[in-house]
Formats: structure tokens, C-alpha cells, sequence
């Protein structure tokens, strides 16, 4: 502005000045409008600078009915206020990768030098070629888009079905007094219907699948169900769930991500809940595994009356020879429930493998419950915990508690909580623990009174692989009516071996 003024105040027939206060002008409007734009256009080395993405994974998850080929894509965008360089873009699988990537118009599995300009973005297209038909293919493909720059490493995950699958999308949704929404679908429109899965081909489940009022869904043996992120199976009131598996040919429920990153990380998925249910609820031959809750049977108790009232309509579960492994909050929660179980292992969960609340009534034969989280965060909480009441004031009937033949441990000193309120005599809770081996330092009153050992060591054989098999030189076993009767109920173990007198607690018969 002051050489403005110059120029202004410059006579017109001084041409001397008057270059002169021109040349400045000229000067000073190069240094605002053309010095920054160089630095716009001057390349980002710092190490700090990185890629931003639009997602952080692609999944191709359309239905192949032949040799297919389908196009996604993503943008990646530059955010800071200089050029940066993408020293390499390529596929961690290389060669190998049935993806392709696309940059700047050009097919390939690796790209170097490839440049965005400040505040701008590009996009990056993928084509994956898989075959359906391939018996042997893996069920979901897997790979990664690896983006170096400056020195720092990104990735975007890719997945796509590598054989042909059931697909459940959800089409309704609750919504919550808070905004927040549930997004589910029914298994069938229509009531009184009978829908069964066979296992000829993976079912994958988005949001909430629903078994409505009077609907019942059936699994055959060898059915695999494959949940994404915050999915879950909610069984209705009324409705029935029936896991039909086989010893060797289990149903098994899990996670969809299948990168081996994924095999063994927690909370994958939300929850098989059986919410109020039917009178013949079954799951029997099924792996639960990776997900936040593996089971969750509940019934909502009337709290105005106390508790007296648990179950207006009676719901059972019988749930036998199944393992619950690996949750982020607990294997088998159960809520005023009616449980029937035998010959389960539940096991390694962030909170509780057994949690037990509002009473109900329950009795465990031959199971292993066994707690050796290893993964992120401290467990404070004991591996099986038995309550009645809300905060001590409200009590629940728990009719029954019955733990035969059961092994109760972990790595923390005591392993069993009974929050048990006795306050009513009219409505003590009523619970046995035979012939059952508990990691807990203080003997709960009439724990000790059946032939119960209190903090043996059982031995298991590798627990950070899930293997709870018990040695050879197990000492603890027994012969007596209530062994024989539990045994009776189930005469072999959950691997398929004969319980022969005497034998020893839990889900494994000892190795010979």
C-alpha cells in the first residue's frame, strides 16, 4: 500500500519514479502471490505428514454364482499444504494376491512414486477374481493395501468371499430414547415357520438376526456362521433356536474377519441372546468363540415384586458339549434363567467365563470353568460369579444351583464369588457344589461339605492354546452316587471318551 501511495503521489512526468514505484509493485506482488504458491508445490518430507483414508477396509461381499470379478474403491487424501510422495503402494500378499489395484489408470500389484498435490485426493479401485466353486478356496480372502510414505507405514484391509455364501442384511431398525438405532432382520415374514440352515454353505450375518414370537430357526450339524462386527442372534421371546451339531462336525459360531491377526482376537462379534425364549431352547455340539458375549439366556424378572415372580412363562436352555472360548466380557451369562448344562468348557474371557445374575435356576455336570486371560487389560474378576440381588437390596429366587463334576479356575487366588442374599428365610437361595475341584481360599459354607478339593492344581495342558486337557497323574477322582449319577446323564466326555468309575471332574476325561 505505501508503494501504491508512492506511485499515486509520483507526477506523470517523472517517468524515473515512476518505473521506479512500478518495479516495486511488481516486486511485491511476486513475493505474495507466486513465493507461496512454490511452497505450496515444494514436496513433504517431514515424517509426521501421513495419508488420510475414506475407510479403513474394503470388503467385497457380493454373492459369486461363477468365476466373478467385482470393482471397489477408496480415496486416499493428502490433508497438509505441500505435495507428498507415496513411495510405494503394493499388495502385502504380492503376486500371490487375487486383488489388482488401480492407480492413476494403470493395473498392477505395486506402485512407487506416486504423488498427491496439497489438499488434494485420489481415488484407488480394486478388482478381486475369486471362484465360488473351488470347494477347497478359503471362506473369505484376505489381504492388505500397504502405503509408504516418508518413512511411515498405513494399510487398508481387504476382504472377499472366496465361496459362495448366505447373506443376512438388516432392513428394520429400533430406534432408543438416546438416537441410537438397532439395525436387525427377521429369519422368516412369516409366524408359526420352521427356517433350518444346512451347512452346504457359510451364513454371514450383518446387524441383528431376529427368531421371532412362535418362529423357530434350526442348524444343522457343520452349519458355520460368520458374524460382522456388532451382529449378534437375538432369539425373541418365544422363540426357539435349536443347535443341531455333531461331535467333529460342530456348529460354530464366529467373527467374519479371517486374516490371521483375527483368529484369536476378542470381541469380534456381540452375542448369541436368548431374550425371554421358549421351553426348548438346545444348543448342543457348538464352538462360541471371539465375541464380546459368547451366550447370554435371559429372562427379565418383575423387580416390583422383588423378584418372587421370575418366570412367568418357563424358558429352558439345555446347552451340553459345547465350548465358549475367548470373549472381551463374558462366555455364558445368564440371567434368571433355567439352565440345563453338561459337558461344556468355558474358557480365557475378559470378565467372567460364568456369570450368574437375578437367580434362577441352574445345574453344570462335567464342565470345565477355566480362566487364563492372557489378552489386553488386568482380570480382577473371578472365572464364575453367582449373584441373587441388585446392590444387596432386591433378592431373586435362584431355586437351584447345582455344580457336579465341575472344575472352577483361572490364575487369580479365588476364582468363585456366591453374592447370595440370605436376608429371607422364606426364600434361601439353594445351591450344591459336589465332587468338584474350586480355586477359592475361603470354604464357603457347605461347600466343603461334598467331597469338593479346594485349590488343587489341575494341570491343564497349554492354556493360552485352549487346550484344557488334564494329565495323567490327575488324583482327583471319585465313585460315589452323585459321581455316578452325573455320569449316568452324560456317560462320555466332550471329546467322545467313556467316563469310567472313578473318574474325574470336568469336560475332559484325564489322559491315560
Amino acid at each position: 500500500m505505501i508503494i501504491l501511495a508512492l506511485i499515486l503521489k509520483t507526477k506523470l512526468n517523472d517517468t524515473f519514479y515512476l518505473k521506479r514505484g512500478l518495479l516495486a509493485l511488481v516486486v511485491w506482488a511476486f513475493g505474495v502471490f507466486v513465493v507461496p504458491s512454490c511452497k505450496k508445490d515444494k514436496l513433504i518430507t517431514d515424517a509426521s505428514a501421513k495419508l488420510s483414508f475414506d475407510t479403513d477396509s474394503v470388503l467385497f461381499d457380493t454373492v459369486f454364482t461363477t468365476i466373478g470379478s467385482a470393482t471397489r474403491n477408496f480415496k486416499v487424501y493428502n490433508t497438509s499444504n505441500q505435495r507428498i510422495k507415496i513411495s510405494d503402494i503394493r499388495l502385502e500378499m504380492g503376486n500371490a494376491s487375487p486383488f489388482i489395484i488401480n492407480v492413476d489408470g494403470l493395473k498392477g500389484k505395486v506402485f512407487t512414486d506416486v504423488e498427491i498435490a496439497a489438499k488434494d485426493s485420489m481415488y484407488v479401485f480394486l478388482q478381486v477374481n475369486v471362484n465360488p466353486n473351488n470347494a477347497n478356496s478359503p471362506i473369505i480372502i484376505s489381504d492388505n493395501i500397504v502405503f509408504t510414505t516418508n518413512g511411515n507405514t498405513q494399510k487398508i484391509n481387504l476382504e472377499a468371499w472366496g465361496q459362495d455364501a448366505y447373506y443376512y442384511y438388516p432392513n428394520k431398525a429400533l430406534k432408543f430414547s438416546n438416537g441410537e438405532f438397532l439395525p436387525y432382520s427377521i429369519i422368516s415374514t412369516q409366524n408359526n415357520t420352521v427356517v433350518t440352515w444346512t451347512n452346504d454353505k457359510p451364513h454371514v450375518i450383518y446387524g441383528w438376526l431376529a427368531i421371532d414370537s412362535t418362529q423357530t430357526l434350526v442348524m444343522n450339524a457343520g452349519t458355520r456362521v460368520f458374524l460382522h462386527k456388532n451382529a449378534g442372534i437375538w432369539v425373541y421371546r418365544y422363540g426357539t433356536i435349536k443347535v443341531n451339531g455333531n461331535k467333529g462336525n460342530e456348529v460354530t459360531f464366529q467373527g467374519t474377519r479371517r486374516e490371521a491377526d483375527y483368529a484369536d482376537e476378542p470381541g469380534q462379534w456381540d452375542r448369541i441372546w436368548i431374550n425371554q425364549g421358549s421351553i426348548d431352547n438346545v444348543i448342543n455340539y457348538a464352538i462360541i468363540k471371539n465375541a464380546f458375549v459368547g451366550l447370554q439366556p435371559e429372562i427379565t424378572p418383575d423387580v416390583s415384586a422383588g423378584g418372587a415372580t421370575l418366570n412367568i412363562v418357563p424358558s429352558r436352555l439345555r446347552l451340553t458339549n459345547t465350548r465358549i472360548q475367548n470373549c472381551s466380557l463374558y462366555g455364558l451369562y445368564c440371567v434368571a434363567y433355567n439352565l440345563v448344562a453338561g459337558n461344556n468348557l468355558v474358557v480365557n474371557c475378559k470378565e467372567n467365563c460364568l456369570r450368574i445374575a437375578l437367580g434362577g435356576s441352574y445345574s453344570f455336570r462335567h464342565c470345565t470353568f477355566a480362566n487364563y486371560w492372557s489378552k489386553k487389560g488386568t482380570r480382577e474378576t473371578p472365572c464364575v460369579s453367582v449373584s441373587n440381588n441388585i446392590e444387596g437390596t432386591s433378592v431373586f429366587d435362584l431355586d437351584s444351583l447345582y455344580f457336579g463334576s465341575c472344575i472352577v479356575d483361572g490364575k487369580l487366588t479365588d476364582e468363585l464369588k456366591l453374592d447370595l442374599n440370605t436376608s429371607n428365610p422364606n426364600r434361601l437361595p439353594k445351591f450344591t457344589f459336589v465332587n468338584s475341584l474350586l480355586k477359592t481360599p475361603s470354604v464357603i459354607n457347605g461347600i466343603a461339605n461334598y467331597t469338593n478339593n479346594i485349590n488343587t492344581n489341575p494341570g491343564f495342558a497349554d492354556t493360552d492354546a485352549y487346550n484344557f486337557d488334564l494329565p495323567s497323574s490327575f488324583g482327583f477322582t471319585f465313585s460315589n452316587t452323585e459321581s455316578v449319577n452325573d455320569a449316568a446323564k452324560f456317560p462320555t466326555d466332550l471329546k467322545g471318551k467313556i467316563r469310567n468309575l472313578p473318574h474325574n471332574p470336568g469336560a475332559y476325561v484325564k489322559n491315560q
